[in-house]
């Protein structure tokens, strides 16, 4: 089983850092045999996807489309698609993922995804066959679990994301809210049993 955790703080040591470390030690206590890897993505260089369509218009058949963007993205894409489980994390900003975690998104889009023919001809889906699976950790200074609903918009997000492009349930979220107020250390034990999910 490969474990990809795709991390999209900015901050190493903080809130999701250590959330996605837990999740990973969940994983190994479920799944003993897992290669893991935590791939942080303020530590590469990843380009805004430039809307060329190269992508899009690839072989389908093909199981990484080609991107004519010849940065970081080159070696994380292959990695992406030979995972067979992924941990998405990151701070919410603005109710949303961070300008990072999107722009890794968009350009996993048709790389990973190919224009499928339902609901709309052309809508994506994945180009991998394979059964995947997902889970998410956001977390928040300010606002607490109560209030998820009203600023939590990446849920939505990476949940789509995941099924389009990727072929991956998200099977468990974790929304470490409020912890300015609350800390850290009530999610701990949340993170590392939704890593014994994603594994089990």
């Amino acid at each position: 089983m490969k474990v990809l955790a795709i991390v999209g703080s900015y901050r190493k040591g903080k809130t999701i850092d250590t959330l996605v470390d837990h999740a990973m030690e969940g994983v190994r206590s479920a799944h003993p045999d897992a290669e893991m890897e935590k791939i942080v993505l303020a530590e590469h260089a990843i380009e805004y996807c430039r809307n060329c369509g190269t992508c899009r218009r690839d072989d389908p058949a093909k199981s990484v489309a080609t991107c004519v963007i010849q940065d970081d993205m080159q070696a994380l894409l292959p990695k992406m698609d030979e995972a067979d489980a992924y941990i998405f994390a990151g701070p919410i900003f603005d109710g949303t993922v961070t300008a990072i975690m999107k722009t890794f998104l968009e350009r996993t889009s048709w790389t990973l995804g190919r224009a499928g023919r339902w609901p709309l001809k052309g809508c994506p889906e994945p180009r991998t066959d394979r059964k995947k699976q997902a889970v998410l950790i956001s977390s928040t200074g300010i606002v607490p679990p109560l209030f998820r609903r009203f600023c939590d918009d990446a849920t939505k997000l990476i949940k789509s994301h995941a099924k389009c492009m990727l072929n991956a349930k998200l099977v468990g979220t974790l929304y470490a809210g409020g912890v300015e107020k609350v800390g850290l250390d009530r999610y701990v034990g949340q993170a590392r049993r939704l890593g014994m999910r994603l594994a089990g």
